[in-house]
C-alpha cells in the first residue's frame, strides 16, 4: 500500500511540474502581449514575458529538482534496506 502512494505522489508530482510550466509560458505570454495591466511595476512587453519566463522557470526547477530529491531519497532508502536484509538472510 506504501508503495501505490509513493507511486502516485510521483505521478501527482509530474503533473503539478507540466502544469506550472504551462502556467509559466501563459503568463510570460500574456505579459509580452500586454494583458495585466498595472502588474510588473507597470512593466508590460518582451522584458517583462522574458522576466517571468526566466524567474518561472529557474523557480520551478529548484522547486521540482527539491521534490524529485526527496522521491530519489526514499527510493534509494528503500533499496539500501532491500539490499542490507538480502545480505542478512545468506
Amino acid at each position: 500500500m506504501r508503495d501505490f502512494f509513493i507511486s502516485s505522489l510521483e505521478i501527482v508530482i509530474n503533473v503539478i511540474v507540466v502544469i506550472a510550466a504551462i502556467g509559466i509560458v501563459v503568463a510570460a505570454g500574456a505579459a509580452t502581449v500586454g494583458a495585466g495591466g498595472e502588474q510588473m511595476g507597470g512593466m508590460n512587453g518582451p522584458l517583462a514575458g522574458l522576466m517571468i519566463l526566466v524567474g518561472g522557470g529557474i523557480y520551478l526547477i529548484m522547486v521540482a529538482g527539491f521534490m524529485y530529491l526527496g522521491l530519489g531519497i526514499y527510493q534509494n532508502t528503500k533499496r539500501t534496506a532491500e539490499l542490507l536484509a538480502a545480505q542478512q538472510v545468506h
